[in-house]
């Protein structure tokens, strides 16, 4: 049987704030802020933060078992120097935090994906070591430990140009985390270590929201509405359709997916002033990005026709 998380407080809803992130009103107060990449059931993160009360710590993960687990073990520990993000690390940089914010970054035994097809997956590609490079402040540093040496070879292979410093090194075990354990339990008994320390400050354009269109229609057939999803460099899939007439009311659940990052959310095409209105449905949590306009116009396009 699963065990429950026993308090939600440090998991921040994100989505349903202004973005970059306010950490020290977050933290409910200034302190040094450190991250750490993928803390898997949180004992490093846990460690840190119980090591270093003065620091505000800052966990992302992307699987929903690892923050459970994570903000039941924050709870025991009674710690209040600890916040979890869940989402895709490399959104999270982008959007979450302002540059020149983070004095030191973790990621111990990240996801090798060591097939090449699967390649494009790598956390520590060259556009993100940059993105990395700007959020650090002048002299941060990221730590890196890797098992896998065909990946400890490829990060190093993204480094020349990305305003970074390489101090690498093969370690023993120190770190007492799972995965770690596990490779230890197998017989591996050096890892591979990089400190990527900040020279000199890479300037990054900042990815800006854009204002959602509400939609408009003179018109609406629910038994004709059948909306096309798209497969580009944006992908839009339309999932299912409700429809209540005495409501005059219908919703389209939308899943969009744009560099990587995934939205699920509802549309709604109500009627009112002789028109029908369409629109992001409201609390559904939607980053503003070009994905969702782009669903919003296949609708429009769909209840029009």
């Amino acid at each position: 049987m699963k065990k429950h998380y026993i308090s939600l407080t440090p998991l921040v809803p994100w989505r349903n704030i202004e973005l970059p992130l306010n950490w020290p009103k977050l933290f409910g107060g200034e302190g040094p802020l450190e991250v750490e990449i993928g803390f898997g059931n949180g004992e490093f993160l846990i460690r840190l933060a119980q090591e270093n009360p003065e620091k505000n710590f800052v966990g992302i993960e992307i699987e929903w078992g690892s923050v459970r687990r994570t903000l039941r073990r924050i709870a025991q520990a009674n710690i209040e120097n600890v916040r979890l993000i869940l989402a895709d690390t490399r959104i999270a940089f982008d959007r979450l935090f302002l540059p020149r914010s983070l004095d030191r970054v973790y990621s111990l035994f990240p996801m090798p994906w060591p097939k090449e097809k699967h390649a494009k997956n790598r956390v520590f590609s060259h556009s993100f070591l940059r993105l990395l490079n700007n959020r650090l402040k002048p002299g941060g540093k990221a730590e890196v430990v890797t098992d896998h040496e065909p990946y400890y070879t490829w990060i190093l292979e993204q480094v020349p140009e990305t305003g970074l410093k390489v101090d690498k090194r093969l370690i023993p075990p120190r770190f007492s985390t799972k995965y770690e354990k596990k490779w230890s339990e197998k017989g591996q008994d050096t890892f591979y270590q990089l400190h990527l320390i900040k020279q000199e400050h890479i300037k990054i354009l900042s990815r800006e929201d854009i204002s959602l269109k509400t939609q408009r229609v003179d018109h609406f057939d629910p038994e004709r509405f059948n909306p096309v999803g798209e497969h580009g460099n944006i992908v839009v899939e339309f999932k299912e359709f409700l429809y209540d007439p005495k409501q005059q009311k219908g919703m389209v659940r939308v899943i969009v997916v744009e560099d990587k990052f995934p939205q699920y959310f509802w549309i709604d095409i109500a009627s009112g002033d002789g028109q029908w209105y369409i629109h992001v449905a409201r609390n559904g949590g939607v980053l503003p990005t070009r994905g969702v306009q782009r669903a919003l116009d296949l609708v429009r396009e769909a209840a029009a026709s």
